[in-house]
C-alpha cells in the first residue's frame, strides 16, 4: 500500500506538468492560428491542448485524487499522515474544478486556478515524500551515533562519544 500511495501521489503531481503543458500549448497554438487568420468566438472549440486539459483536468485528476484517497485509509498504518495529505489534496482537486468553472464567467478567477495548480504540485510531492523508501541519508532505528566532541581549538583531542 504504501508504494501504490507513493506512485498515486506522483501521478497527481505529474498530471498538473501535463496539465501546464497541455494549456501552455493550447494557447500559443491558438495564438498562432489567429497570426493565420483564425477567428476565436463562440464557435471556436479549442484544439488538443485544450481538449487534453479539459479531460485530464475534469476526470483524471478528480480520480486519481479520489483513488488516492481512499487507498490512503490502507496506507495510514504505515505512511505517517497519509490520510490527511490525501484529503488535503483531493480538497485541493476540486477546489480547481470549482475554480475552472468560475473562471469562465470570472476571468480574473483564473489566476487562482494556476495558483492553485501549484499548490496541488507541492501537496502532491509532499505525500509522495511521506511514502519514499528509506535512503542512507535517513535513520529509522533508535540506534546510538557516534559524534564527535567539540573542538575548542587544533589542539583539542579527537574523540568520539556516543549519544
Amino acid at each position: 500500500m504504501k508504494q501504490t500511495y507513493r506512485v498515486l501521489a506522483a501521478l497527481i503531481a505529474i498530471g498538473v506538468l501535463v496539465q501546464a503543458a497541455a494549456i501552455a500549448f493550447g494557447w500559443f497554438d491558438a495564438l498562432s492560428e489567429v497570426e493565420d487568420g483564425l477567428v476565436i468566438d463562440d464557435n471556436y472549440e479549442g484544439n488538443a491542448g485544450h481538449v487534453l486539459h479539459g479531460m485530464l483536468g475534469m476526470m483524471g485528476m478528480p480520480l486519481l485524487g479520489l483513488v488516492l484517497l481512499v487507498v490512503s485509509f490502507f496506507a495510514g498504518k504505515v505512511v505517517p499522515g497519509a490520510v490527511t495529505w490525501a484529503a488535503i489534496l483531493f480538497g485541493l482537486i476540486l477546489l480547481q474544478v470549482a475554480l475552472a468553472f468560475v473562471a469562465f464567467g470570472a476571468p480574473i478567477v483564473g489566476a487562482l486556478h494556476g495558483i492553485n495548480a501549484l499548490a496541488i504540485l507541492g501537496v502532491a510531492g509532499r505525500a509522495a515524500a511521506l511514502a519514499a523508501p528509506a535512503t542512507a541519508g535517513r535513520r529509522q532505528s533508535g540506534a546510538p551515533v557516534d559524534v564527535p566532541s567539540q573542538a575548542s581549538g587544533s589542539s583539542s583531542p579527537q574523540q568520539t562519544r556516543s549519544v
